[in-house]
């Protein structure tokens, strides 16, 4: 990786990534088209790539993770269809109801196993009887990887796709750090997603690129999507920009997320041996420290004078994301910086 000019250490999110100056030059070199009329060299060329790498028949670039999940809900749903979705998944509760809103989808919450799992007795009761009118028609069960950080285990991928197709569902998951699921689990992404009918893969969270993510499902599933696309504003031109630093994210990107799961378990460790602090984590690239509630700003204050960048919510639970950009002297800032803190 081309060494970086030292920047503010940003631990909000793994999103804040600046591309990297050969992700900027794959991204000029590009060759471009039309990608509403399909004739964006880049652009196909990703979404074939992704998809014979995951396992599918085709893929659709879109601008966001929101976007990606919001056209597999309406590729798989018709209007007053339900699916069946994690009371804490990104898609339900952090996507601004778009299913529901745009799709006309109704979402159907199942609380959340302590390891990210939705038990699958919960979910069987919350399928609707077939055919009564009273209810919304369940058709789609949808997870989400990583979840709080956490890969889902291995095991439960299948028994709930087996469940899924017991009960004639649609199976989608929202694979927005997939790539960090499948390096922590030690197996290759598309062991994850062959469990899956349709699967939503970010590029700009873990991997870097500045925008984008890709759905990949069956021909026809796609097909339904690239309409919807349409529908919602997301038909763009010359994509292949995009589409290229992107390719130069899966290229050169995937590897290194290990680094980012050993930082942020460097950083977890450090963190637990202040007294004051809970953490969780770290799975992956996220660490989860709960705060004496009162402290947030204050602490966020402190951290920003040392050019240190955390998201301070109204909770007292606070979320740190290793990416890209941090590297071990922004980790040993940041543990300094809350040692010194709560000394």
């Amino acid at each position: 990786m081309e060494k970086r000019d030292l920047t503010p250490c940003d631990l909000r999110s793994d999103t804040v990534t600046q591309p990297t100056a050969a992700m900027r030059e794959a991204g000029l070199r590009a060759p471009v088209g039309d990608d509403v009329f399909g004739d964006d060299p880049t652009v196909n060329a990703l979404q074939v790539r992704l998809a014979g790498d995951l396992g599918f028949d085709a893929g659709l670039f879109v601008p966001s993770g929101t976007m990606s999940n919001l056209l597999a809900l309406m590729a798989h749903c018709e209007r007053g269809d339900e699916y069946l979705v994690g009371a804490d998944a990104h898609t339900y509760k952090y996507e601004g109801g778009g299913a529901a809103v745009l799709g006309s989808v109704q979402p159907q919450p199942i609380p959340h196993a302590a390891d990210g799992t939705l038990p699958l007795d919960a979910l069987a009761a919350a399928i609707k009887p077939e055919g009564d009118p009273h209810f919304a028609r369940t058709r789609l069960l949808a997870l989400e990887n990583t979840w709080h950080g956490r890969p889902l285990p291995l095991p439960y991928l299948a028994d709930a796709g087996a469940f899924a197709r017991a009960h004639g569902l649609g199976y989608h998951l929202d694979g927005a750090r997939l790539f960090n699921a499948a390096t922590a689990c030690g197996v290759p992404a598309r062991e994850i997603a062959r469990h899956f009918d349709s699967v939503s893969v970010c590029l700009s969270k873990g991997l870097g690129a500045p925008v984008g993510s890709v759905l990949l499902g069956s021909a026809a599933l796609i097909a339904k999507a690239r309409r919807w696309r349409k529908v919602l504003g997301g038909g763009w031109r010359q994509a292949g920009i995009l589409a290229a630093m992107g390719q130069y994210a899966l290229d050169h990107h995937v590897g290194r997320l290990a680094d980012d799961h050993r930082r942020a378990g460097e950083l977890a460790a450090a963190l637990r041996a202040i007294p004051a602090l809970q953490v969780d984590g770290a799975h992956t690239n996220l660490v989860f420290v709960t705060v004496p509630e009162g402290t947030q700003q204050a602490l966020a204050e402190h951290l920003r004078a040392r050019g240190i960048v955390i998201a301070a919510g109204r909770g007292p639970r606070i979320r740190l994301a290793t990416h890209l950009d941090i590297d071990e002297d922004g980790i040993d800032r940041t543990i300094a910086a809350f040692r010194g803190f709560f000394r």
